[in-house]
């Protein structure tokens, strides 16, 4: 990680805010990660970042930039393009495997390739999902390049097409229902953390996500050890195969009634939640490691050619 070698503390500019759909989110995990690195004894400036990213980190002249971004233009390589042409050391991955994670089509063909467990999956234009089913039901439909399970649509047996919204894109992902838990692991470095059972009442979406009460997580997760470490191993090698750095997040689905067959993975998040009581700050404090503690590892983590 490049910083000062006078003894001052390094300046970290957390971005944070952005133009996404997941805007408000990531305000809460920059504002509780700018706190915990200034804990940590970091100087640290808060950038929402807008069109005018370029010409405020021109000015701050960071050290480090900590990345607390989500969704598009902050987790697919967009961000990281820009601090690899401006030379300032980042946080989490770099330009491609980023970009490859958005992709959940991308992201299915590498864990395919590495040998994970994938349900069917296929690309289809709006009007194609409105006129029919593209695949059998029960499937579930939902953007190819989004995060945090914005505008996701199951479809049951017996059902119609779904209409979808307007603010779905031209393009989306239908791919085959998959039923049972739904769990998380966390990758810091090259280590599996643990696993997290997500407890909610209904699909995992994103007011089950962020609202008060919405789920509950139990770790570590109260499943065989068969499946925990399945899960550890899956995603470190989804990890691996996409060419995450820092830290990463990998969901699955479980249905117990099948088994080790019936662990599949769902993506991988480069860019997870970061406030405390997000899933990868909890997993890391079950393993030791404070929310400050982590944030700082991640400042050291740093650097360009991610």
């Amino acid at each position: 990680m490049a910083g000062k070698s006078s003894g001052i503390a390094p300046r970290v500019a957390v971005l944070m805010g952005g133009l996404s759909a997941e805007r408000e989110v990531s305000l809460s995990s920059g504002r509780e990660c700018a706190k915990a690195l200034r804990v940590a004894g970091y100087e640290v400036i808060e950038v929402d970042c807008g069109p005018d990213l370029p010409l405020r980190l021109t000015e701050i002249k960071p050290d480090v930039c900590f990345n607390a971004l989500h969704g598009r233009w902050g987790e697919d390589g967009c961000v990281q393009g820009l601090l690899e042409w401006l030379r300032i050391p980042y946080t989490h991955s770099g330009v491609l495997a980023s970009s490859l994670a958005m992709d959940k089509a991308r992201t299915k063909e590498v864990y395919a390739a590495a040998g994970l467990p994938v349900v069917q999956s296929v690309l289809a234009t709006r009007d194609e999902v409105e006129a029919g089913h593209v695949l059998p039901p029960p499937y579930v439909v939902k953007p190819n390049n989004e995060g945090s399970s914005v505008g996701v649509y199951i479809v049951h047996p017996g059902s119609n097409a779904p209409r979808l919204a307007a603010t779905m894109p031209a393009r989306v992902m239908v791919e085959t229902y998959a039923p049972g838990r739904e769990m998380t692991c966390t990758v810091m470095g090259d280590r599996a953390l643990c696993v997290t059972d997500i407890i909610t009442s209904g699909w995992y979406d994103y007011e089950a996500k962020y609202a008060a009460g919405g789920s509950r997580h139990v770790l570590p997760a109260e499943i065989p050890a068969e499946i925990t470490a399945a899960c550890m191993d899956y995603a470190l090698r989804a990890h691996r195969a996409l060419g995450c750095r820092g830290v990463s997040r990998t969901d699955f689905r479980w249905d117990e009634a099948r088994g080790l067959a019936g662990l599949i993975l769902l993506e991988t998040n480069t860019q997870p939640g970061m406030t405390p009581t997000s899933l990868a700050p909890e997993q890391a404090a079950y393993c030791g490691v404070s929310f400050p503690d982590l944030c700082r590892w991640m400042v050291e983590d740093a650097s360009c050619n991610r």
